[in-house]
């Protein structure tokens, strides 16, 4: 197959390991070109493997290059949508990690999937993204974006108030432990875990969805797609902690940081067999009968 695919994997466990090494053995017997990012490198010796060709930048690929495959699990997911999403090349996920909603290409079916995307036999999905702003350039460039969600919350025992707008208008005075902004990717991840709801991921609305809010009539809320959502954190604390995915920052309480869905957009692989619903019902076990 005359193909060109980079891979981008994080750490190197063993078990990380042992599945880049299955799949490199899988696309180069395919005949398929690859380059690969190792993003903590260490381990295994790949500048030793001819069948790769080593890359640190996304500069140095080839315009040639028809897919980025994320080797690892959802964490290692997560990095490579942020390097990789100005490119316009659509990302998939081995999954060599756990629950794997992002990478949702269990390894042991990677041979059948690289036929299916090789010869085209996939669907895409543009996945949306938030970024956040501050005043303060807290961030860096004015901005941080998030694929999965961003939160605000605590940064020690005591609890944390935040005043939300949505487009201007008040919304709510949350006292809890936090609040998530998330997207609809990322209603699988943080968001399910305090009850917030599931999205499609192509769905474009948020969800704002409190982390043990005191007081148990608030429930989350989803809002359009195209709302700027305005966060004023408070309490006694003089300071709180901000995430965007896995960065983290801390910022000073009574700062104003506005979110926003981005203009970017994350395109992402689906294979038959790996879409989001079946994705659902085997990582969540619904359906199964926990008697038998």
């Amino acid at each position: 197959m005359d193909k060109t695919i980079a891979l981008y994997s994080k750490s190197l466990t063993e078990k990380t390991t042992a599945g880049l090494i299955r799949v490199i053995d899988t696309l180069y017997d395919k005949g398929i070109t690859i380059y690969l990012n190792i993003m903590d490198p260490d381990g295994h010796h790949f500048d030793q493997d001819h069948r790769v060709t080593l890359f640190t930048e996304l500069n140095d690929l080839p315009a040639d290059v028809c897919m980025i495959l994320s080797v690892g699990g959802d964490g290692t997911f997560l990095e490579t949508a942020m390097r990789v999403r100005s490119a316009g090349i659509p990302v998939a996920g081995i999954n060599t990690g756990r629950l794997g909603f992002l990478a949702n290409i269990p390894v042991e079916d990677l041979d059948q999937s690289t036929d299916l995307i090789c010869s085209g036999q996939y669907e895409l999905v543009n996945r949306s993204m938030l970024e956040i702003a501050s005043p303060a350039d807290l961030f860096g460039n004015g901005s941080a974006m998030a694929l999965n969600e961003i939160t605000i919350q605590k940064a020690d025992q005591s609890m944390i108030t935040i005043t939300v707008r949505v487009n201007g208008i008040f919304l709510n005075t949350y006292r809890a432990d936090g609040l998530i902004i998330s997207t609809a990717t990322g209603s699988t991840a943080y968001n399910l875990s305090v009850g917030g709801p599931i999205l499609s991921p192509a769905d474009d609305s948020i969800i704002i969805v409190p982390m043990s809010p005191h007081n148990l009539t608030i429930r989350p809320i989803i809002v359009t797609g195209s709302s700027i959502i305005t966060l004023e954190p408070g309490g006694r604390s003089s300071h709180c902690l901000v995430t965007c995915d896995s960065k983290a920052v801390r910022v000073p309480a009574g700062i104003i940081l506005k979110v926003r869905q981005s203009d970017e957009r994350l395109s992402t692989v689906t294979t038959a067999g790996n879409d989001f619903f079946s994705t659902l019902r085997n990582k969540l076990m619904w359906g199964a009968d926990p008697r038998n």
